[in-house]
């Protein structure tokens, strides 16, 4: 017989719904909260830590092989020989030849010079390169620095002394014993190698590196860089143009801007030494994707734990309602209806009874002399008669009838498609059945009582009052036997 369903079961889709938006809403709370968390770690990271790091080892090995040719240039521009050779006429070529020579060769340098205001010869360590000459625009580097006021300039520009090979040239004034101005000397880097350096960093960091003079143009870059390349101007670069100025305005500072969607971190460091700034940039999709990676995972693995959870409260919560259900239902000690259930499914019989004109027949039972049993041998052995009975009844009882503790030693059933006559030889099989099967002595009295399907009295109430006349007129008739009505 199928339990009746409480309103609160009827629900659970609903509870069930709340349930599972909760985990889900939980979860997610807390693994988009982890994500965020992360996020603005590693982007913080990034910035504070990072990205000043490679600026510092950047700086290291720019110290070590730049500053090292300024100091050169600076002990060239105050040599003596050289400034002796210069106001003394420049007699003697091979000697200032030989003196560059030895500077490249000791110093390891791609090319050193010295150009004189006297004669504007340029000075290299095969003899004289050419003329310096004020209209030639190759040649304007050198009334540049002798027009500043600085000691000395850096210049990435192309040696015609090598086949016009991009170098880095450290352009350092001369002055006599006077103070007066009287030519340029220094040396020159191969800018392959400061170009390596950034590549090489480019790669083992994964960051895009380049230099920047004041006026915001690429001097230098690693092969790698593809946003910018040497002589780009950032002023038109998406992104870097709305920082830059806030960029050349600090000595070191970290920044983040937007280029074709994808947000990058960038630190800008002032090389003093260089008169450039360094940028150290990098581009942040690399460094999200492992949490962006983890985020999906424990999405799933939310998922898959608010499914589990689910399953669990499905089968746990059916579970724990339907032990609700059986003790809001069952007699305890029978285990059979109790009147809750059994006035719940005798309305519903008694309306498809109706609605098929299919007969129903209520059978009401007494135990006879109960109480003495009781009084006799103890309510135990009275409980475990009663527990008797109700085993009897079911096991002489089609699986379609329902039976009912009724209260204390009355019990009733319920018979579909079964007239008066039937109904009243199932009470006697049961009577019977008692008197053979609960212990010598025990006997039991039996009411019939149909459904008037279409007269006045059909209802519940009409038909639990006839069989419980008829019960009373069985106990009139001396007990132990079925009478109908």
């Amino acid at each position: 017989m199928q339990t009746p369903l409480s309103p609160f079961w009827q629900r659970r889709w609903l509870v069930l719904f709340t349930v599972a938006l909760t985990l889900l809403l939980g979860f997610a709370f807390t693994v988009l909260t982890s994500y965020a968390v992360s996020h603005k770690e590693i982007r913080e990271g990034i910035l504070s830590t990072e990205l000043p790091l490679t600026s510092d080892n950047i700086y290291s090995e720019i110290q070590k092989d730049l500053v090292r040719p300024i100091l050169i240039s600076s002990m060239m521009a105050r040599d003596t020989f050289v400034r002796d050779w210069a106001i003394g006429g420049e007699h003697d070529v091979s000697r200032m030849n030989r003196y560059l020579q030895e500077v490249s060769t000791h110093y390891n340098t791609f090319n050193s010079f010295f150009v004189s205001d006297a004669s504007h010869n340029y000075y290299y360590p095969k003899g004289v390169l050419k003329k310096i000459e004020e209209k030639q625009a190759r040649d304007a580097w050198y009334f540049r620095v002798r027009n500043m006021q600085e000691a000395y300039e850096i210049n990435v520009d192309y040696d015609q002394a090598h086949q016009d090979r991009l170098a880095i040239f450290i352009n350092y004034r001369v002055f006599d014993y006077d103070n007066h101005f009287i030519g340029a000397t220094g040396v020159g880097l191969a800018a392959d190698n400061v170009t390596d350096l950034i590549s090489t960093y480019q790669k083992r960091y994964g960051r895009e590196i380049y230099f920047v003079d004041t006026a915001g143009r690429v001097t230098m870059a690693g092969e790698s860089v593809h946003t910018v390349k040497p002589g780009t101007q950032l002023q038109n670069v998406e992104g870097l143009k709305t920082i830059l100025a806030a960029a050349l305005a600090n000595k070191q500072k970290s920044f983040e801007y937007r280029q074709d969607g994808r947000l990058h971190l960038l630190n800008v460091r002032y090389i003093s030494e260089l008169k450039w700034y360094l940028f150290v940039a990098k581009e942040t999709d690399s460094a999200f994707s492992n949490i962006r990676h983890a985020l999906f995972i424990n999405l799933a693995i939310c998922l898959l734990v608010t499914v589990i959870v689910l399953v669990v409260f499905i089968r746990g919560f059916g579970r724990y309602q339907r032990q609700l259900e059986a003790l809001a239902t069952t007699d305890p000690l029978t285990k059979l209806y109790n009147r809750r259930a059994y006035a719940q499914h005798l309305n519903r019989s008694m309306r498809e009874g109706k609605r098929s004109g299919s007969p129903l027949s209520l059978v009401m039972m007494d135990l006879d002399h109960f109480k003495q049993f009781n009084d006799t041998h103890g309510h135990n052995k009275g409980d475990t008669l009663l527990q008797q009975v109700a085993q009897t009844l079911q096991n002489n009882l089609r699986t379609t009838d329902m039976i009912c503790r009724w209260g204390g030693e009355e019990f009733s059933v319920i018979l579909k498609d079964s007239p008066l006559q039937q109904a009243t030889e199932v009470a006697e099989k049961l009577r019977q059945a008692i008197t053979e099967e609960c212990g010598a002595g025990v006997t039991a009295s039996f009411g019939v009582a149909q459904l008037d399907l279409g007269g006045p009295d059909a209802s519940a109430e009409s038909l639990l009052g006839r069989a419980d006349a008829a019960l009373y007129a069985a106990k009139q008739a001396g007990r132990n036997c079925v009478k109908q009505t």
